[in-house]
């Protein structure tokens, strides 16, 4: 049998699309972890990476943190913390965040410093604030880097969330970790193929983002 013939098999079958393991319900809860991760390390890392890259302090810092934050390995914070708290959703967060909160903080630091300094001088110079200044000028300006930044904490997610399924949650992790059990490899090839589906569709939803929030002459620019 070939790749092709798992794939083919597993979304042939019927019994894949319904029930509490079926795909719609793996999808969701899939999402859902990956969403709230990606929320929590947002509102960690963009207010951090938004006010040091403005002001140009904290870099060595940030890079420090964010090398810290890759070198930590997803997998053994995610026994250690099981091994501290037991088994719940907590578990999988943390080391979900902590996977994608240097991407997009150390991106947005550096967005905000690759921001031409001529407009954020003529602003101050008309009397704006340093807010404004920071929320009307800079950051139009460093979106699509901001937004890259989103980007890859995001994949990094949705390729990672698998993990939950080692602490008995769901997602699409079910169907790989199941699947090497019952040593059904059907499940694991359209498991794994749903993972890498999600990713692309991922990758999809920021470029349409991007061409939406992001002003073409911004984008002319880049």
């Amino acid at each position: 049998m070939n790749l092709f013939h798992f794939i083919n098999a597993f979304f042939g079958d019927g019994a894949h699309w319904s029930g509490y393991d079926g795909i719609p319900t793996r999808l969701a809860e899939h999402l859902g972890y990956t969403l709230e991760a990606l929320a929590l390390a947002a509102l960690i890392g963009l207010p951090v990476g938004l006010v040091t890259g403005h002001y140009g302090r904290g870099g060595n810092a940030l890079s420090l943190l964010a090398t810290a934050g890759r070198a930590l390995p997803t997998f053994g914070l995610l026994v250690m913390m099981t091994l501290l708290y037991g088994f719940g959703l907590v578990n999988v967060m943390v080391p979900l965040v902590v996977l994608a909160v240097p991407p997009i903080l150390v991106t947005t630091y550096e967005a905000m410093r690759s921001v031409d300094p001529s407009p954020v001088d003529a602003a101050r110079g008309m009397g704006m604030g340093e807010a404004h200044v920071l929320f009307q000028v800079e950051l139009p300006a460093a979106l699509p880097l901001i937004l890259s930044g989103l980007r890859s904490g995001a994949i990094q997610v949705v390729s990672t969330a698998t993990i939950a399924a080692y602490v008995g949650l769901g997602g699409l992790g079910r169907y790989i970790i199941d699947g090497l059990y019952q040593r059904d490899y059907e499940k694991v090839v359209g498991g794994a193929t749903l993972v890498a589906a999600m990713a692309l569709a991922t990758l999809a939803v920021f470029w349409l983002a991007a061409r939406l929030t992001v002003s073409a002459g911004v984008r002319r620019g880049g």
